[in-house]
């Protein structure tokens, strides 16, 4: 049977439609060929009906209509009375990513877009970045000119200073035990090539990060969704969801993404110990381990009891630089061994400049959480002000606010945050009354991205929530600079 579009689903693949000259309508159909034309939309494809897509992407009806006029036009539509608008018959250019793929991972995908990104974590670049790297050429160029470049495993040097890092913290590890990868997305895409196939189930919190689930989703696999309380992972859902046996369990222990929970020493142990009462291998991903204050407990694998599999990813990307592309996974030595033939398949190696600079800055003290401390109060404080409905809990740690837009749908609100020039990832299914917000940006930045988002939410506000009518389509709508202000008291 031929898809049926809802408007949610073409929002997700239409990207940046309405950033551009010329009228909405004109924008949007342009968009809906290159879908074709990627194909996205595949032929026979039912488009949604004019009412809910103007309700999706945030327009009037009368621009849905003018888009779909003008595609009927060129022959990329057909449209028959009882059963809508379908995408007619034409080869496609190319073929495009899976139409399941996150907008997040689109638009990253397409290259800068000059707006403010929510997508990423923010965080300015530690101001002796240079000099380690300066240090690195003078110092550590000749002996890994000299070692050949080729490490599928990582740097010797590399994986033992990971290694002790764990030793310290309560999980003895064996350097062995640790392949470098090219940051925690290619850790992520290694262990589902090795542990997953075609309709093998993931377990996954929910809610959850589009990205990493997209990795997941286009290996075929089918996600299992749990709940999570204060304290993580509810215990009863994840017992049930284990209980069914599935290929994998993939959680966030220290800090959640997008809600910044802190999943507790006794829950940790409880979830170790499903674990190896099912045989269901758990990946922790604990690349958003960045505590804003108190301790964080050692990973999941400390406390999981003999005979449980749990392999553990980290990232250097959160902590430093996003450019600096440096993760790793820990796990059980021949699981190691498995993990680096894929590796060596894939790239032969991370780059070992890029290794060689993670190693001097994983030997120095911890930084302080007192920048981020600063950068949290100023997002929560401009957002107070400008934004007072809005709900949110403060979180213990992690990079970002996790926040209730009231009587709101974030896939909706984000239609309208982009054309003010933010891009805003809405929460998933069940869930879409939210939106995340990192608060590793500079001040500037800070100040003014809560001012595009006031923005974008008095134009939100204004609109009725039923059918949206507003000027003919071929006029851009000039709703949304207006502001509120206020206090709002965080959940």
């Amino acid at each position: 049977m031929d898809r049926v579009w809802t408007a949610p689903e073409l929002a997700e693949i239409l990207g940046d439609w309405a950033d551009g000259p010329g009228p909405l309508y004109r924008g949007l159909a342009e968009a809906l060929l290159a879908a074709v034309d990627a194909g996205d939309l595949a032929s026979g494809e039912r488009l949604p009906a004019e009412r809910d897509l103007a309700r999706g992407l945030q327009v009037s009806r009368a621009t849905i209509a003018a888009a779909y006029g003008l595609l009927r036009e060129r022959g990329v539509l057909d449209s028959r009375r009882g059963s809508g608008s379908r995408v007619a018959p034409r080869p496609p250019a190319w073929v495009g990513a899976p139409a399941s793929t996150a907008a997040v991972v689109r638009r990253l995908a397409a290259g800068p877009a000059g707006v403010i990104s929510l997508a990423g974590a923010g965080g300015a670049v530690p101001d002796d970045l240079a000099a380690e790297l300066t240090a690195v050429a003078a110092e550590d160029l000749p002996g890994l000119v000299a070692a050949g470049g080729y490490h599928p495993r990582g740097l010797p040097s590399l994986r033992e200073a990971i290694a002790g890092g764990y030793t310290a913290e309560g999980l003895p590890t064996d350097p062995g035990q640790i392949l470098v990868t090219t940051g925690a997305t290619q850790a992520i895409s290694l262990v589902t090539g090795l542990f997953l196939r075609r309709r093998s189930t993931v377990v996954v919190e929910s809610p959850g990060w589009p990205g990493c689930l997209d990795t997941f989703r286009a290996a075929g696999a089918r996600l299992a969704p749990v709940p999570l309380d204060e304290e993580g992972p509810r215990v009863d859902a994840v017992a049930q969801a284990f209980a069914g046996h599935p290929s994998l369990a993939y959680l966030m222990p220290s800090f959640h993404n997008p809600t910044g929970t802190l999943m507790t020493e006794s829950r940790r142990r409880r979830i170790g110990e499903l674990a190896a009462q099912h045989g269901v291998p758990v990946l922790e991903d604990n690349a958003y381990c960045t505590p804003l204050g108190g301790t964080v407990p050692a990973p999941l694998a400390a406390y999981a009891p003999p005979g449980a599999t749990v392999l553990t990813v980290d990232s250097l990307t959160k902590r430093v630089w996003a450019g600096l592309r440096v993760g790793w996974v820990r796990a059980a030595a021949p699981i190691i061994d498995r993990l680096a033939q894929l590796k060596a398949i894939a790239d032969l190696g991370s780059p070992v400049i890029d290794q060689a600079l993670a190693v001097r800055l994983l030997r120095r003290p911890p930084a302080g959480p007192t920048q981020a401390q600063t950068q949290l109060a100023q997002l929560e404080s401009l957002l107070r002000a400008r934004l007072p409905e809005w709900r949110w809990r403060t979180p213990d740690g992690g990079s970002a606010l996790w926040v209730r837009l009231p009587n709101a749908d974030g896939r909706e609100f984000a239609q309208l945050a982009l054309r003010e020039g933010v891009e805003v990832v809405p929460g998933e299914p069940g869930h879409s009354d939210h939106i995340r917000i990192p608060f590793l940006y500079s001040e500037a930045t800070l100040a003014e991205l809560t001012s595009r988002l006031a923005r974008a939410w008095a134009a939100h506000s204004r609109r009725p929530s039923s059918t949206l009518t507003s000027a003919p389509a071929y006029q851009r709508s000039t709703e949304g600079v207006g502001q509120r202000s206020g206090q709002a008291t965080p959940e």
